[in-house]
């Protein structure tokens, strides 16, 4: 796929040659043939023709953007294609293909001899898409391993490499390449812009010169939000060594110490007790050997201290990245796969937009859940972001008759509807209910507006809700009893009908 790059004077003899979705070369297909499988067009610009010969309806696919042809598509029978470009510095090709039912015919459009240009990133830039660059840089982080995505940067600027052929020319083989961050590599390949980014696609390695210096391992590469020491052991072939350290890490990252001898350092860091959420840095390690100067990294992660907060305090604070605990009743559940649903405590009620493995953990409406998230926003709209789940308490639906067969326990949770036939105590929400059809009945000892009340907040249910005699309410409590009497300790409100 690159010959055409790297070999420039053969690429008039490889575009004679048409290849067809079947892996076969043929100029001549039943459904569509072409006078020329290759067009030329002038340095000085201008236009070049073809004859298409059809069976059936056909449409020209193409993604050249200095190209302009004179129609995207025509019928059976046979029809002019005429190709145009405006004059160009420098030589151009790209690829053009004619669809035909099941078919496809490609033709090669040439505008002068594609030289490849020895470039600067800046130059790479600033120049057209679809020509050919050849740059050398330095790799400065690698996003996928498997297709070859990564940084190459030089002192002019920093491009996007998407997509490294191996030493075959094959895709999705980067790794037998062995390019490493630090290393410096010369690369060819055709430049195109997505969106704002300025990329070199499916690059051919045309050399790799080894860093002089290396990251072979790190020792509490994830640090507690505690803080500690974080130790970076180090291959140097070069003039010593030299430590760059972020300047947004500058506050709480330190270096304590460097030691080497012969070809290997040892760099020691303190990080400082973390109050905030997680954080992390990258850092860069430097060598010369007079001339030129060499780079490693290595990434560091902190974690962050968490902040046990209510509802209400959660939905007050600000969109960050500090964690937060949040403990609450599900009330709903949108996604029961991501685990979408809504979280309640006596101070209000958020939004969760997911729950890591939540399809996995067996919660439903009504369980007593403890998170850990962010504070996130949708249009807004405060939501809880990047949810995950520390701990849960299972809560059962029963009927009365069948919660006054339960012996006592603390650690066991119900769910339980009736009737309101009295009300004892407004304030703490002490009252009776009867079972909707049966006669079993049960004393609520409390009703809280809500998980994690305490104090004076377990106070006003009732009128806050508009509780009152002859309404449908549920609640989730713990199975007790007092004088030997069997009640439901310290419920919490989940939801109520009213009577009319």
């Amino acid at each position: 796929m690159k010959l055409k790059y790297l070999f420039p004077l053969f690429i008039a003899a490889v575009a004679l040659m048409v290849s067809c979705d079947d892996e076969f070369s043929a100029t001549l297909l039943d459904e569509i043939q072409v006078s020329s499988s290759y067009v030329s067009i002038p340095v000085a610009g201008g236009s070049a023709s073809i004859t298409v010969t059809a069976n059936d309806n056909w449409t020209v696919a193409s993604s050249i953007p200095w190209l302009i042809i004179s129609s995207t598509s025509g019928s059976a029978g046979e029809s002019t294609l005429t190709f145009s470009a405006s004059s160009t510095l420098d030589g151009r090709t790209g690829e053009v293909k004619i669809l035909c039912g099941d078919k496809t015919q490609r033709i090669n459009v040439i505008q002068g001899l594609a030289v490849v240009a020895t470039a600067t990133c800046a130059d790479v830039i600033a120049g057209p898409d679809s020509k050919t660059y050849k740059v050398t840089g330095i790799c400065t982080s690698i996003a996928n391993t498997q297709y070859g995505n990564w940084y190459l940067q030089d002192a002019t600027g920093s491009i996007y490499i998407y997509g490294t052929l191996d030493a075959k020319g094959a895709t999705k083989n980067f790794l037998s390449l062995g390019l490493e961050v630090g290393d410096e590599v010369t690369v060819q390949g055709p430049k195109t812009t997505y969106g704002s980014t300025v990329e070199l696609v499916d690059v051919t390695v045309i050399k790799i010169n080894k860093s002089l210096i290396k990251v072979d391992s790190v020792e509490n590469a994830t640090l507690p939000f505690e803080g500690g020491e974080f130790i970076a052991y180090l291959t140097c072939k070069g003039q010593g060594v030299s430590v760059e350290v972020p300047e947004d890490a500058e506050s709480w990252l330190s270096i304590s110490s460097i030691q080497s001898e012969g070809t290997y350092a040892v760099v020691n860091f303190r990080a400082a007790a973390n109050t905030g959420g997680d954080r992390g840095t990258t850092i860069t390690f430097h060598t010369t050997d007079g001339t030129k100067d060499y780079t490693s990294q290595t990434k560091l992660i902190q974690k962050g201290a968490i902040v046990n907060a209510t509802v209400a305090q959660f939905i007050a604070a600000e969109v960050n990245d500090i964690p937060y605990r949040l403990t609450g009743v599900i009330t709903s559940v949108t996604n029961a796969t991501s685990g979408r649903l809504n979280l309640r405590d006596f101070s209000g009620e958020i939004y969760v937009y997911g729950i890591q493995d939540y399809s996995t953990k067996g919660l439903k409406v009504g369980d007593i859940i403890t998170i850990v998230g962010k504070r996130a926003a949708y249009q807004g709209t405060p939501q809880v972001g990047s949810a995950v789940l520390e701990s849960s308490i299972p809560v059962t639906t029963a009927t009365i008759a069948e919660v006054l067969t339960k012996p006592d326990d603390p650690n066991t949770y119900f769910m339980v509807t009736g009737e309101i036939t009295s009300i004892v105590n407004a304030d703490y929400g002490n009252l009776n209910l009867k079972e909707i059809d049966g006669d079993s009945e049960i004393y609520v000892y409390g009703c809280y507006p809500g998980w994690g009340a305490t104090g004076d907040a377990r106070k006003f249910v009732v009128a806050d809700k508009g509780l009152k005699v002859g309404d449908q309410l549920t609640v989730i409590a713990r199975k007790g009893s007092y004088g030997g009497s069997p009640q439901l300790s310290n419920s919490i409100y989940f939801s109520h009908v009213s009577s009319k």
